[in-house]
């Protein structure tokens, strides 16, 4: 099932497939490296692997990968653009830096808040 990971201890193999491609798509969790080979996500740590299977290449199809493979980016975007738009509207400062820094501080907040949610939400729902 997409999301569920493997863990494979480097002291018990340490293995890379042929033909899979260091990648910077993906969140990297902490890992020093991480692979893509076909749907196959891996991400390299000093002492295991954590291998899980996509549902969509994002190599392929980045925008079927973000549906539905990672959510939490688009709602965080989203979060982001509408709810930095709408907290700078209603503050409604008279000096363009104000408005510039508080746009743009807002945007983070609530794009952050929408990533982490859906991150929770996607966690109990797979």
């Amino acid at each position: 099932m997409p999301g569920d990971e493997i863990e494979v201890p480097k002291e018990l193999r340490e293995f890379m497939l042929e033909g899979a491609e260091e990648t910077f798509l993906g969140q990297k969790n902490g890992a020093n490296k991480q692979y893509r080979y076909g749907n196959l996500h891996i991400r390299e740590y000093d002492e295991k692997f954590l291998v899980h299977t996509d549902k969509i290449d994002p190599r392929k199809d980045p925008v079927g990968h973000l549906i539905h493979d990672a959510p939490e980016i688009l709602i965080g975007l989203a979060c982001a653009i509408y709810g930095g738009s709408q907290i700078t509207k209603k503050l409604n400062t008279n000096s363009k830096k104000k408005s510039i820094t508080t746009g743009l501080l807002s945007s983070i907040i609530t794009g952050y808040l929408g990533y982490a949610a859906t991150k929770k939400i996607k966690k109990y729902v797979e």
